[in-house]
This record gives structure tokens, C-alpha cells and sequence, in this order.
């Protein structure tokens, strides 16, 4: 299985901390905050769940642009091998 190597960059690591603490952040936002977060500075992956969650908010018209950022970070993270 091809591991993916990429990491958190630190404007979107202080993008989902800013989310995490936000009282008026939705649940999804700070789902995929969180996510972010636990990638930042770590081999972790992106889980097969939280990719397919930030997949569909990039593919929905609801989200705001800052939710997609950090659905856009969970996504570039996830393991090569389930995209091939």
C-alpha cells in the first residue's frame, strides 16, 4: 500500500485550530479541523470515512469556502492507493 506523505501546511493547521475553537463553526467543519490538525506534522492518513466526507463537501454548494479549504487538506491526504 503506497503510503501518502503529505502533511498539514501550517496556514491550514491554524485554519482548523481557528475552527476547532469557533463556537458557530458547523460539526462538519471541525470533523474535518480535527482531521487536519491530526495530520499536521505527523505520517498520519486520511481515514476512508473522513475522505469520503470531505469529498462530499467539496462537491456540495452549502459549505463555505473555509470548510472546503480544510476538506480539500483531508482529501490531498488520504492514501494514494484507494484513489487508484
Amino acid at each position: 500500500m503506497t503510503k501518502n506523505t503529505k502533511q498539514s501546511s501550517a496556514k491550514v493547521a491554524k485554519q482548523a485550530s481557528d475552527t476547532l475553537r469557533d463556537p458557530s463553526a458547523s460539526a462538519i467543519a471541525k470533523s474535518l479541523a480535527a482531521s487536519t490538525l491530526a495530520q499536521a506534522n505527523t505520517g498520519k492518513q486520511t481515514s476512508a470515512e473522513m475522505e469520503a466526507k470531505a469529498g462530499r463537501v467539496l462537491q456540495s454548494e452549502k459549505y463555505s469556502d473555509d470548510t472546503k479549504t480544510l476538506a480539500a487538506s483531508v482529501v490531498s491526504q488520504s492514501n494514494k492507493a484507494r484513489g487508484e
